[in-house]
């Protein structure tokens, strides 16, 4: 999502490496090509202005520390103004009071219902809640049995009444949440193509049913600059407690990102970054301006694979890599766990220099996984722990056993080979990354 606004940023920059002092001279073009970057990827102007006025004030005359050169302390200060403008520090979403009640909001096609799925999902894998989904979109046609869906393909119970009155059906759930122990109450509203007086009015009276913990705004990032007005008429009625911002996998430029808590002081609270049920992130301001200059996300990598690998798990590999024993299986084992994490180029694209290496440009086709699984499966237990076995004979019968070819199944050990010198120099501490 932030590669324009980071390539851009990152380029302006450059500019005045090599400077032996910061002076408004040299960081003028700077400025001017940050300036440019952010309107373009859709920044309010009045964000824009504020933002490269701060950095002004704070870079002309400041005191270069001997440690750091001219174009690091540069990077510092857009890295802490961009941090700034994302909100400062991270706001958790309320979960301690029994049942916690969030509603959700939005207008219709910003992803409200799936959204729900993946918040309830995010809180019973996060927290260890026990949520429950209620339908009170009572209009669009299937909203209902949308949710039913993806309810079923999380095993996350769903509540519904049908087309009875939205208040009722809250109110009724309520009692069914409490009576069942039920810890999160999710509530996903009906949403309109532009904001109107009977929506208001109906998320007001559900409001006043209930008195939900969080209102939560969830609105599509590629939506340009009128979100912030569909922000600010949403939370002049019902006083937002937050925002979640969908599709931040397409192809739209973070404009919206970078205006929506500046100009409106409600913090975002989760992105959307995959259509999948597990596609949803908490929202760290850091971690995203970390993620725009190009200087890796580190934190929320090790977030996702705490999710799918246990620290004896990890710690057992760690050792077999140390030793030198890690074998066709441990990376079978792996390679199941690295599936459960999504789409290993969006794991790629959070490391440092990802853009700059051209990480950011890889695509990993899903199948040359499947083919590798398939490679290893076909072998027998001694021949996994034992690759040195496999002649020329064995590999024709994996081949075959694959649906693959000799060449795929040379390569693939080859491969193998390689990467257990290179894990094995890196947990040794005699191999330096390259971040």
């Amino acid at each position: 999502m932030f590669e324009y606004i980071g390539d851009r940023l990152t380029n302006a920059i450059k500019n005045i490496r090599g400077m032996g002092r910061i002076t408004e001279e040299n960081i003028g073009d700077a400025l001017r090509e940050i300036r440019m970057a952010l309107l373009e990827a859709d920044v309010n102007y009045v964000v824009v202005k504020e933002f490269i006025n701060a950095i002004k004030e704070k870079a002309i005359g400041a005191e270069v520390d001997k440690s750091l050169k001219p174009d690091e302390l540069f990077i510092k200060l857009v890295k802490d103004e961009l941090v700034s403008l994302l909100g400062g520090d991270y706001v958790p979403l309320e979960t301690s009071k029994n049942p916690t009640i969030l509603m959700l909001v939005g207008l219709q096609g910003s992803g409200k219902t799936t959204t729900a799925g993946k918040l309830a999902n995010f809180l019973r894998k996060k927290h260890a809640k026990n949520p429950l989904l209620v339908a009170c979109d009572i209009y669009r046609p299937a909203a209902i049995e949308q949710l039913e869906t993806i309810g079923k393909s999380l095993g996350i119970e769903v509540f519904t009444e049908g087309k009875e009155n939205p208040v009722k059906i809250v109110t009724d759930a309520l009692e069914y949440a409490k009576e069942n122990k039920k810890d999160y109450i999710l509530i996903d509203t009906a949403g309109r193509l532009q904001i109107d007086t009977e929506l208001m009015q109906e998320l007001k009276d559900i409001t006043n049913a209930v008195h939900p913990d969080e209102t939560i705004l969830v609105i599509d990032a590629m939506m340009g600059q009128d979100a912030i007005n569909v922000i600010q008429g949403f939370h002049d009625a019902l006083s937002l407690t937050g925002t979640i911002l969908t599709k931040l996998d397409g192809n739209t430029k973070g404009g919206v990102a970078l205006s929506v808590r500046h100009l409106t002081h409600i913090p975002i609270k989760f992105v959307g970054d995959s259509e999948k049920l597990d596609g949803l992130s908490e929202f760290y301001p850091e971690r995203m301006a970390n993620r725009i200059l190009d200087m890796g996300d580190i934190l929320s990598i090790a977030d996702k694979v705490e999710s799918v690998i246990s620290e004896s798990e990890a710690l057992d590999t760690a050792r077999k890599m140390k030793k030198g024993t890690f074998d066709l299986e441990d990376f079978l084992t792996t390679l199941k766990q690295i599936k459960k994490l999504g789409p290993l180029e969006n794991i790629l694209k959070m490391l440092p220099q990802a853009r700059k290496m051209g990480i950011n440009n890889i695509n990993i086709d899903p199948k040359d996984m499947a083919h590798i699984e398939a490679i290893i499966l076909s072998m027998t237990p001694y021949e996994r722990h034992n690759p040195d076995c496999l002649k020329a004979t064995r590999k024709q019968r994996i081949a075959k056993g694959s649906g693959r070819s000799v060449e795929e199944v040379n390569r693939l050990l080859k491969q193998f080979e390689e990467m257990k010198k290179m894990m094995k120099m890196v947990s040794s501490g005699n191999m330096k990354m390259p971040f």
